[in-house]
């Protein structure tokens, strides 16, 4: 069985950096991507990045794109969002989610972020993020 643990999350003053972690235990396929979300109180989930482990591609989300950056521990199973100059406005719960990739493989990264929720085969419980201003 999949299971996504986030952790890392927190308090960080405006300008402050803050490292996710995403730890996925049971993942044995070949290839898939993981995607970092987030949602704020009252508004709809948004996609932060993306990575798929097998070949180093990545999705940034356009408003986090200068800031935060994605990386992949493939023996660890692991995925890190590393979030600087954080903003009030990057506060949320985050959480993780593993779209598996079947067949042969022809994904475009850029496609994964917009994707619905339900075309995720398996996220976690999320860590909550407050950027204090």
């Amino acid at each position: 069985q999949v299971q996504l643990v986030e952790s890392g999350g927190g308090l960080v003053q405006s300008g402050g950096s803050l490292r996710l972690s995403c730890e996925a235990s049971g993942l044995n396929f070949r290839d898939y991507v993981i995607a970092w979300f987030r949602r704020a109180p009252g508004m709809e989930r948004e996609g932060v990045a993306c990575i798929r482990p097998s070949n180093g591609d990545t999705s940034f989300a356009d408003a986090v794109k200068d800031r935060f950056s994605i990386s992949a521990d493939n023996p660890k199973k692991t995925v890190y969002l590393q979030m600087n100059s954080v903003k009030p406005e990057d506060t949320g719960v985050y959480y993780c989610a593993v779209l598996i990739i079947f067949g042969n493989g022809n994904v475009n990264i850029n496609t994964i972020l917009p994707r619905h929720d339900a075309e995720f085969d398996y996220r976690g419980q999320g860590t909550q993020v407050t950027v204090s201003s």
